[in-house]
C-alpha cells in the first residue's frame, strides 16, 4: 500500500492540528522525565498559544490530505518533530526527520542537532535509526514565563551533505 504523502508550510489554519499532535507527542515523550514545574504550564491552552504563535515556523506533513506531523527548524537546530499517533509506525516519521535534515542544509548548515529528553528512549532509537550521533548529556532550557527551566537531554548530531 502506497501512502500519499507531501510536505508544505504550515498555514494559520492548521494550529489547532499542529498543537494537538504537539500536545499528545509530548506528553507521550515526556511525561515522567521531565520537571513537574514543566509539566505543570504545558497545558492545552499552552500548546494553543505556542502553536499559534510559532505556525510560520513550521512545515506539516500531509498524509492522504490531512496534517499527520510537523516540524519546526531554527537555524540549524531541529527544535520541533511530531507526528501524530496513529501514524506511528507507518514509515512516515523517516520522511519527516529527513524534511527537517533538508531545511537545516537549505539554511546553509552542514550539521544540524536536536535535544532529546534523557528518558525519550523511543525518540533516541528513532533518531539513531536514521543516523543521527549521540553526543552525549547537556542542559537544555525549555521556555516558561517564567524563565527558562532546566531540561537533561541528549544532544544528537548528524552531518548533512
Amino acid at each position: 500500500m502506497t501512502i500519499d504523502t507531501r510536505f508544505r508550510p504550515a498555514h494559520p489554519d492548521d494550529a489547532e492540528r499542529i498543537a494537538e499532535i504537539w500536545r499528545v507527542g509530548w506528553a507521550d515523550g515526556h511525561l515522567g522525565h521531565v520537571p513537574e514545574k514543566l509539566v505543570a504550564v504545558r497545558t492545552e491552552e499552552s500548546f494553543a498559544a505556542r502553536a499559534r504563535h510559532r505556525v510560520e515556523d513550521a512545515t506539516v506533513l500531509i498524509v492522504d490530505g490531512a496534517v499527520a506531523g510537523f516540524v519546526m527548524v531554527v537555524d540549524d537546530e531541529v527544535e520541533q518533530v511530531y507526528l501524530a499517533r496513529e501514524h506511528r509506525g507507518s514509515g512516515v516519521a523517516s520522511a519527516l526527520i529527513a524534511e527537517a535534515e533538508r531545511l537545516v542544509s537549505e539554511g546553509g548548515y552542514e550539521q544540524a542537532w536536536l535535544g532529546v529528553v534523557a528518558g525519550n528512549a523511543r525518540a533516541r532509537g528513532f533518531y539513531e535509526r536514521n543516523g543521527w550521533r549521540d553526543e552525549g548529556l547537556f542542559d537544555y532550557a525549555a521556555a516558561d514565563v517564567d524563565g527558562p527551566i532546566p531540561l537533561r537531554c541528549h544532544r544528537y548530531v548528524k552531518a548533512l551533505s
